[in-house]
Protein backbone atom coordinates (compact mmCIF):
# COMPACT_ATOMS: atom_id res chain seq x y z
CA UNK A 1 0.00 0.00 0.00
CA UNK A 2 1.29 3.17 -0.71
CA UNK A 3 2.42 5.52 2.44
CA UNK A 4 0.30 8.64 2.43
CA UNK A 5 2.61 11.35 3.12
CA UNK A 6 2.14 15.40 2.24
CA UNK A 7 5.07 17.16 1.58
CA UNK A 8 5.39 20.92 0.89
CA UNK A 9 7.79 22.54 -1.33
CA UNK A 10 9.10 26.55 -1.84
CA UNK A 11 8.85 26.22 -5.44
CA UNK A 12 10.17 30.36 -4.94
CA UNK A 13 12.99 28.66 -2.85
CA UNK A 14 16.43 29.47 -4.07
CA UNK A 15 16.64 25.32 -3.05
CA UNK A 16 16.26 23.44 -6.15
CA UNK A 17 12.55 21.67 -5.76
CA UNK A 18 14.60 18.17 -6.19
CA UNK A 19 16.54 18.96 -3.37
CA UNK A 20 14.05 20.37 -0.91
CA UNK A 21 11.56 16.74 -2.42
CA UNK A 22 15.06 14.65 -1.01
CA UNK A 23 15.93 16.45 1.99
CA UNK A 24 12.18 15.84 3.24
CA UNK A 25 11.81 12.43 2.62
CA UNK A 26 15.26 11.90 4.07
CA UNK A 27 14.17 13.24 7.42
CA UNK A 28 11.08 11.60 7.47
CA UNK A 29 13.28 8.43 6.65
CA UNK A 30 15.65 8.90 9.45
CA UNK A 31 13.30 10.16 11.94
CA UNK A 32 11.39 6.73 11.87
CA UNK A 33 8.15 8.10 10.15
CA UNK A 34 9.09 6.03 7.13
CA UNK A 35 9.74 2.09 7.37
CA UNK A 36 10.81 -0.45 5.32
CA UNK A 37 8.27 -1.37 3.01
CA UNK A 38 6.46 1.76 3.08
CA UNK A 39 5.57 2.21 -0.71
CA UNK A 40 6.08 6.24 -1.88
CA UNK A 41 3.34 7.69 -3.97
CA UNK A 42 4.56 7.58 -7.78
CA UNK A 43 6.57 9.55 -9.09
CA UNK A 44 3.76 11.25 -11.63
CA UNK A 45 1.55 11.22 -8.54
CA UNK A 46 4.35 13.38 -6.09
CA UNK A 47 4.73 15.44 -9.06
CA UNK A 48 1.06 16.06 -9.51
CA UNK A 49 0.72 16.81 -5.83
CA UNK A 50 3.65 18.87 -5.90
CA UNK A 51 3.04 21.14 -8.73
CA UNK A 52 6.38 20.17 -10.40
CA UNK A 53 7.61 17.87 -13.63
CA UNK A 54 7.72 14.71 -13.08
CA UNK A 55 11.56 14.29 -14.02
CA UNK A 56 11.72 16.67 -10.57
CA UNK A 57 10.41 13.93 -8.51
CA UNK A 58 12.21 11.33 -10.51
CA UNK A 59 15.42 12.21 -9.70
CA UNK A 60 14.65 12.95 -5.99
CA UNK A 61 13.76 9.29 -5.90
CA UNK A 62 16.85 8.20 -8.08
CA UNK A 63 19.18 10.22 -5.45
CA UNK A 64 17.70 8.58 -2.39
CA UNK A 65 18.15 5.55 -4.04
CA UNK A 66 21.44 5.74 -4.77
CA UNK A 67 22.14 6.45 -0.90
CA UNK A 68 19.96 2.74 -0.11
CA UNK A 69 17.01 4.49 0.79
CA UNK A 70 14.51 3.24 -1.93
CA UNK A 71 13.73 0.65 -4.29
CA UNK A 72 12.70 1.80 -7.79
CA UNK A 73 10.78 -0.29 -10.00
CA UNK A 74 9.76 1.19 -13.21
CA UNK A 75 6.10 1.37 -13.12
CA UNK A 76 5.93 -0.06 -9.89
CA UNK A 77 6.63 3.34 -8.18
CA UNK A 78 9.42 3.50 -5.05
CA UNK A 79 9.89 1.34 -1.30
CA UNK A 80 11.57 2.09 1.47
CA UNK A 81 14.13 -0.75 2.12
CA UNK A 82 16.15 -1.37 4.91
CA UNK A 83 19.69 0.48 4.89
CA UNK A 84 22.76 -0.34 5.94
CA UNK A 85 24.12 2.69 7.81
CA UNK A 86 27.72 3.75 6.43
CA UNK A 87 30.84 4.99 8.16
CA UNK A 88 30.86 8.93 7.53
CA UNK A 89 34.22 9.62 5.83
CA UNK A 90 36.36 12.09 7.44
CA UNK A 91 35.79 14.35 4.65
CA UNK A 92 32.26 13.91 5.09
CA UNK A 93 32.58 14.79 8.86
CA UNK A 94 34.15 18.29 8.39
CA UNK A 95 32.14 19.19 5.49
CA UNK A 96 29.16 18.85 7.90
CA UNK A 97 31.42 20.58 10.06
CA UNK A 98 31.37 23.81 7.48
CA UNK A 99 28.15 23.86 6.79
CA UNK A 100 26.74 23.60 10.23
CA UNK A 101 29.00 26.71 11.35
CA UNK A 102 28.14 28.69 8.35
CA UNK A 103 24.48 28.29 8.88
CA UNK A 104 25.05 29.37 12.61
CA UNK A 105 27.20 32.36 11.68
CA UNK A 106 24.21 32.99 9.09
CA UNK A 107 21.76 33.05 12.08
CA UNK A 108 23.99 34.77 14.24
CA UNK A 109 24.51 37.77 11.59
CA UNK A 110 20.46 37.65 11.49
CA UNK A 111 20.51 38.78 15.28
CA UNK A 112 20.11 34.81 16.87
CA UNK A 113 21.80 34.54 20.24
CA UNK A 114 24.03 31.78 19.77
CA UNK A 115 22.63 29.71 23.41
CA UNK A 116 19.03 29.57 21.10
CA UNK A 117 21.28 28.08 17.93
CA UNK A 118 23.14 25.58 20.44
CA UNK A 119 18.72 24.87 21.61
CA UNK A 120 17.90 24.56 18.28
CA UNK A 121 20.38 21.89 17.29
CA UNK A 122 19.63 20.09 20.41
CA UNK A 123 16.09 19.97 19.63
CA UNK A 124 17.10 18.64 16.12
CA UNK A 125 19.22 15.75 17.52
CA UNK A 126 16.51 15.09 20.11
CA UNK A 127 14.26 14.14 16.58
CA UNK A 128 16.58 11.84 15.05
CA UNK A 129 17.06 9.90 18.21
CA UNK A 130 16.60 6.16 18.39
Amino acid sequence: MTERITLRIDLDSEVPAYRQIVNIIRILLVSGQLLPGAELPSVRRMATDLGVHFNTVAEAYRILADEGWLELRHGKGATVIERKVPEPSPERVEEFRRRLQALAAEMIAHGSDPGKIGHEMLQVWSEFKS
